[in-house]
């Protein structure tokens, strides 16, 4: 009987154990996904000026648009809406400058209106010595020399032909030196620069009886803050004067 028991224990026990198997298990699944990150979508703007060209006093239309811009601002009009227009009256040519900014960052855009201003007589009331300070430059000389150096000759053509232009103007051209050389050699050498500048401006046109010739050798020089070749170069010239 014992072992009947024990044989009905043993065979109640291993079905239940085969029954316990036959269940499957279920796994644990972890959710480690995270949403996707959307990146803001950057700005992108348009600026354009209607029309480009304009007289002096006319208007144009300042236009422009925005995307994805939550501050849009324009140089010399401040903050102003995503997309819109504006008349402008600008007195000189100008280059307007828009910055939009967003969450996806910021952006620029340029437009330029050019404005044509009409010239304007601006010398009509000076006076003759007015016109011949503005316009008439000294020239200048090489050491121990009086030939005009050819970086010079440009000058003294303007010169030549703003006198020719001016006929009632009348002058005179004083020959300078720096200081090196004998008081006698520098009155003969300043001498030959004005006389080569004078005869320059007789052969472009212009009446010899205009001008006069004065040396002052190195009594009167123009630079006296060094005695070195910054200072000298400045003193040797053909200076110009206008006579009443």
């Amino acid at each position: 009987m014992k072992i009947d028991r024990f044989c009905a224990f043993l065979l109640a026990f291993a079905f239940a154990t085969i029954m316990t198997g036959c269940h499957p298990v279920k796994p644990v699944v972890k959710n480690d996904t995270q949403p996707p990150k959307i990146n803001p979508l950057s700005p992108s703007a348009t600026l354009k000026v209607t029309p480009e060209t304009i007289d002096k006093g006319q208007p144009a239309e300042l236009s422009w648009t925005t995307s994805n811009a939550t501050t849009v601002a324009i140089d010399g009009l401040g903050t102003v809406a995503a997309s819109g227009s504006k008349k402008i009256t600008p007195a000189s040519s100008t280059t307007y400058h828009l910055t939009a900014q967003g969450d996806g960052g910021s952006t620029e855009a340029n437009a330029r209106v050019t404005v044509n201003i009409p010239p304007t007589d601006t010398t009509s009331h000076l006076t003759d010595q007015q016109l011949f300070e503005q316009n008439i430059k000294d020239i200048f000389f090489s050491y121990d020399n009086f030939d005009i150096r050819p970086d010079e000759t440009q000058i003294a053509s303007a010169n030549a032909d703003f006198l020719a232009r001016h006929p009632n103007i009348k002058f005179t051209i004083e020959g300078h030196c720096d200081e090196r050389g004998s008081e006698v050699y520098n009155m003969g050498l300043g001498e030959n620069r004005a006389s080569t500048v004078r005869q320059t401006l007789i052969d472009h046109g212009v009446s010899p009886d205009r001008i006069k010739v004065i040396s002052f050798g190195k009594e009167k020089p123009f630079c006296t803050t060094a005695e070195d070749e910054s200072c000298w170069q400045q003193n040797r010239r053909a200076h110009f004067v206008f006579s009443n």
